[in-house]
């Protein structure tokens, strides 16, 4: 490998080295975005928007299968309307960029640019609901939103995002809260089997919980650097909205009442995750079910006999059923072209060339393990099948095996700050349920509580902050 063939990789600064500028190295350099004009907007490229076509064409699948349609509502609201529910106001304020003029005129109503849109769709829903029978509403909207960040990262935190969100209303709380907990679940899935991905889930504690929700469900996936992200939510709103838009409609008794809301939504940060889940020193590493593209074929001295005849016939035959590309450029060699692929994190390249077609053969390449293997042409197509699956099984363990390293267990305060100090990750421990011991601990070592999971452990009888009585077993981490 010649120096110029190394050099896609030796530009990508260590991950253990300065793994913030290993993400941004490798954001950059993979061709997924590049920086706007405006400070904390990103231009997702080609590549780096492939992968959020295959997350929402997985995801749009799964919510018109559990019976939602989407639609879409408008980018500004009166600034009365958010006004409307003065909790998640509060929330929202400091992030909300605001419209005052249309052309020169300066607008009686300031219009905030949407940071989430609950206040825009209740006031539509409190025009459309009249009966119980036209309930459950089960709508969604893909959409970007902004919140004017601070502090930006591509991706993981950004000032305009694209996400999806869901907004639904039932007639019971427990449709609701079964809502709720469908859509966490189908994000669940959708994190380990397109993603593989695994992750943590549960609810958020009160202070951690989105405004204006009566319970916010959350799933967490820990990063290669041990920091947690939470990679998607699904908030029970109760009444909280739908009183304060005064939502009601005539119930089976002829009686106006009030419906029980849901919200839940996933965004543009799980490429985020995926990155920093999956990269090493050398790029990206996709997982095959979310890849813009699962194989690359890689001609070798492309100009001699027959190897480009043999290497359409394989595309071909690959196409049907696998997202497939032949890199036939002429002006780089194969090296070159080896780095660049293995950079952009494709599962497969197969390597084809006069020797390989005489045995009747081509060379394989797993991103992930880094292994080649010679393999037959014959049922070449379920042959990759197959090794595609067994790739993506093989990063879901991986991920699992480096996150069940990486998470410990604490019963004192001298003992997490220590964890959190040497050796970042998640960490079990046991909670009062007290704000205050939250807060103390949040104050000391910048770790907050990702959820309180469903699959509770009896570490300890005491708090890790106060000592008195513990109530619940919680992760904690610094996060994303």
């Amino acid at each position: 490998m010649g120096k110029n063939e190394k050099q896609f990789v030796e530009e990508i600064t260590p991950m253990e080295v300065d793994f913030p500028q290993w993400y941004t190295d490798v954001i950059l350099k993979t061709d997924l975005v590049d920086y706007s004009p405006v400070k904390g907007f990103m231009v997702i490229k080609p590549y780096g928007y492939a992968i959020w076509e295959n997350i929402q064409s997985y995801l749009d699948k799964k919510f018109k299968e559990t019976g939602h349609k989407n639609c879409y509502f408008p980018l500004l609201i009166p600034e009365s309307l958010l006004n409307k529910e003065a909790e998640h106001v509060e929330g929202f304020a400091p992030e909300v960029a605001w419209v005052t003029h249309g052309g020169k005129n300066e607008l009686s109503e300031r219009l905030c640019v949407r940071p989430t849109s609950e206040t825009i769709i209740c006031s539509m829903y409190s025009k459309w609901l009249k009966s119980y029978r036209d309930l459950p509403y089960l709508y969604n909207q893909w959409c970007s939103v902004v919140r004017w960040e601070k502090s930006t990262r591509p991706f993981l935190r950004t000032s305009e995002f694209l996400w999806q969100e869901g907004h639904t209303l039932h007639e019971t709380y427990e449709e609701a809260q079964e809502e709720t907990l469908q859509m966490l679940n189908i994000y669940k899935e959708m994190c380990e089997n397109l993603l593989a991905i695994p992750v943590v889930t549960g609810r958020k504690s009160d202070r951690e919980k989105f405004a204006g929700a009566e319970a916010t469900y959350t799933i967490e996936a820990l990063m290669h650097d041990g920091k947690a992200l939470q990679s998607g939510t699904s908030h029970f709103l109760g009444q909280h909205f739908t009183k304060a838009f005064d939502i009601q409609y005539s119930d089976r008794e002829g009686k106006l009442a009030y419906p029980y809301h849901t919200s839940w939504g996933v965004s543009t940060r799980l490429i985020g995750g995926l990155i920093m889940v999956h990269g090493d020193n050398r790029g990206l590493v996709l997982p095959p079910r979310v890849a813009p593209i699962q194989v690359v074929i890689v001609p070798i001295a492309a100009h001699k006999g027959n190897v480009m005849e043999k290497v359409d016939e394989l595309y071909n035959e690959l196409k049907s059923s696998i997202r497939v590309e032949v890199d036939d450029r002429a002006n780089y060699s194969p090296g070159w072209k080896f780095n660049e692929w293995e950079m952009k994190g494709v599962p497969i390249r197969i390597e084809i060339g006069p020797k390989d077609i005489e045995n009747n053969q081509v060379v394989i390449f797993r991103r992930d393990t880094l292994e080649k293997q010679k393999v037959s042409m014959d049922n070449l197509k379920e042959t990759i099948e197959d090794l595609l699956d067994n790739i993506h099984n093989t990063l879901l363990s991986k991920a699992l095996e480096m996150r069940e390293k990486k998470t410990y267990t604490a019963t004192n305060l001298d003992e997490f700050k220590n964890i959190i100090e040497n050796t970042p990750g998640f960490i079990k421990a046991m909670w009062c349920g007290d704000e205050k011991c939250e807060e103390k601990i949040k104050e000391e070592t910048g770790a907050t509580i990702r959820c309180i999971p469903f699959e509770q452990e009896n570490i300890s009888d005491k708090c890790i902050c106060c000592d008195k009585q513990a109530t619940k077993m919680v992760y904690f981490a610094k996060a994303y």
